[in-house]
C-alpha cells in the first residue's frame, strides 16, 4: 500500500517539472504566434467621422502578398537561394560526412569537432569575415551580388549538414555494404541502392536545418550581397521597420506555413525509420 502511495507521489512530482516548459511554450511560442495571426488578418481602420482607431479583421494582409510582384519575387528568389544552397551543401557535406564517419580515418571524432567549430564563433563576425575575404578575392558583393551571397551561405550553412550526416553515417549497416560490393555491384550502384537510402534520415534532417533558415536569413544576404539581393527575412524585417505590422505578420505567417511542412516532413521519416527498425 505504501508502495504504491509513493509511487503516485513521485509521478505527481514529475508533472510539476513540466510547468516551467508549459510557461515557456506558452509565453514565447502559443502568445507570440497568437500575436502574429492576430495581426496578419487585421488591418488599422481610422473612422473618418470620429478619427478613432481600431482593428478590425481583414484580408487586406493576404492580398498585398499575394498581388505583390515584389514580394512574390523575393520569395521566389529566397526559394531559388535556398534550395541551391542547400543542394550545394549535400554535394559538398555527404562525401565529407561519410569520410569522417570512417573510423579507419577518424579514430576519435577530431576532425568531426574541426568541421563543427565554426559554428562557436559569433554568426556576424563569421559573415563579416567572409566578406573580408572575397572582397580580398575580388568577389565582391556590388559585382557579384548572388555568387558572393551563396558562397555566405554555404560557409555558414554547411556545418548544420556535415553533423547530421555523420550522426546517421556512423550507424551505417556497413555488412550491407560490404555484401553487395561481394555481389559485384560497382561503387555508384552501391552509392544509390545502398548508402544513400541508409542515409535518407540523415539527408533530411540536413536539408530542414539547412534550407529553411537560408529562407529566413537576412544578415548574410545584407552583408555579402551589399543590399542588392532581398530574402525573405530581409523583406520580413524591413515591414517591421517601417511599421508595416500587418503585412510583415503576414509574411511571417507564411513563413511558418513554410516551417510546418518541414516539420511534417520531418516526422514522416522518423516514423519511417522507427516502423522499419532504424534501417533503410
Amino acid at each position: 500500500m505504501k508502495s504504491t502511495k509513493a509511487k503516485r507521489f513521485f509521478a505527481l512530482q514529475r508533472k510539476y517539472l513540466c510547468i516551467p516548459y508549459v510557461i515557456f511554450l506558452l509565453l514565447f511560442i502559443l502568445v507570440p504566434i497568437g500575436i502574429i495571426c492576430f495581426y496578419a488578418f487585421t488591418y488599422e481602420y481610422t473612422d473618418p467621422v470620429t478619427n478613432q482607431t481600431w482593428m478590425r479583421a481583414s484580408g487586406e494582409a493576404f492580398l498585398n502578398f499575394f498581388t505583390s510582384k515584389s514580394k512574390l519575387n523575393v520569395l521566389l528568389v529566397s526559394l531559388f537561394i535556398a534550395t541551391l544552397t542547400t543542394l550545394i551543401c549535400l554535394i559538398i557535406g555527404f562525401p565529407l560526412a561519410y569520410f569522417l564517419a570512417d573510423k579507419k580515418v577518424n579514430k576519435n571524432a577530431v576532425l568531426v569537432t574541426l568541421f563543427i567549430a565554426p559554428m562557436w564563433i559569433n554568426f556576424v563576425l563569421r559573415t563579416g569575415a567572409t566578406r573580408d575575404l572575397l572582397t580580398w578575392m575580388g568577389i565582391n558583393g556590388g559585382n557579384y551580388p548572388y555568387l558572393a551571397t551563396l558562397i555566405g551561405m554555404v560557409q555558414n550553412y554547411l556545418p548544420f549538414v556535415i553533423l547530421p550526416l555523420y550522426t546517421t553515417m556512423i550507424q551505417l549497416d556497413k555488412s550491407q555494404i560490404e555484401a553487395a560490393r561481394d555481389l559485384g555491384a560497382n561503387p555508384t550502384q552501391v552509392l544509390f541502392k545502398n548508402i544513400i537510402p541508409q542515409a535518407v534520415p540523415g539527408i533530411v534532417s540536413a536539408c530542414i536545418m539547412t534550407f529553411m533558415p537560408t529562407m529566413s536569413s537576412y544578415v548574410i544576404s545584407d552583408t555579402l550581397s551589399e543590399g542588392k539581393i532581398t530574402l525573405f527575412g530581409n523583406y520580413i524585417e524591413l515591414e517591421f521597420t517601417n511599421k508595416a505590422w500587418n503585412d510583415g505578420s503576414f509574411m511571417a505567417l507564411v513563413m511558418l506555413v513554410f516551417i510546418a511542412i518541414t516539420m511534417v516532413i520531418s516526422q514522416k521519416f522518423s516514423k519511417d525509420e522507427e516502423r522499419d527498425g532504424g534501417k533503410w
